[in-house]
């Protein structure tokens, strides 16, 4: 008898411990799902801000993050696969934005984000993402200086490409006391581009867009 009630007592502690490890599980789980969703819903708030920031937004009637391609231009753009975002209003092509990557920064590689407008001008640049140096070519940030503002309305032809250059190099872009090589390799990039978005032309703007869960803002 004492034997059964053991059993008995053993099966139901078994059972009991076996439900909490079900329910823990699926807390789990449901917590999971509930965070990918809302860090996927954050980053892509994050990039419709700061595509925002360099486009035309008042005149944007698209959502960029679902109107997207990707390209393959690592020659120009730096990483084997980039991405292009379609900027659109009342049915016109407004302005692309692109995310160049400088391999050859000075600490490491340099995210940026990039628009053109349809008439080939700059909208506007922002770095993303870095490592260099505090203090000195950590000036590439917004945040810490205005210096990436000096590319906004520039074009291939304003300044001649000849002068897309740093200062030092005979150009008419300003470099930083004690870090050249970070600004000039951002000018370089930038250059890179405007030059990238002249060859394909019209050709960025008609092709299907590319829908991935990358489209929702997903790094």
């Amino acid at each position: 008898m004492k034997n059964k009630v053991k059993q008995s007592a053993g099966m139901i502690a078994g059972l009991i411990l076996g439900a909490f490890a079900v329910g823990g599980v699926s807390l789990v789980a449901v917590t999971h799902a509930l965070t990918v969703e809302r860090i996927a819903a954050n980053e892509r708030a994050a990039t419709l801000r700061k595509v925002a920031a360099i486009i035309p937004s008042e005149h944007m009637d698209n959502d960029p993050l679902q109107d997207r391609i990707e390209v393959s231009a690592p020659d120009l753009l730096g990483g084997p696969i980039s991405r292009v975002y379609r900027i659109r209003g009342g049915g016109k092509p407004l302005a692309v934005v692109l995310d160049p990557v400088i391999p050859n920064g000075y600490m490491g590689p340099i995210k940026l984000l990039i628009s053109v407008l349809a008439d080939g001008t700059l909208g506007g640049v922002r770095v993303l993402a870095h490592k260099e140096t505090p203090g000195l070519g950590d000036k590439i940030e917004f945040a810490k200086s205005d210096w990436i503002l000096g590319f906004t309305g520039k074009s291939l032809s304003n300044p001649p490409e000849a002068q897309w250059r740093v200062k030092r190099d005979g150009g008419v872009f300003d470099q930083f006391a004690g870090a050249t090589v970070t600004p000039r390799s951002i000018v370089r990039a930038v250059k890179d581009t405007l030059r990238f978005v002249e060859q394909r032309g019209a050709s960025l703007y008609d092709r299907p867009a590319v829908v991935t869960p990358q489209a929702t803002g997903e790094s």
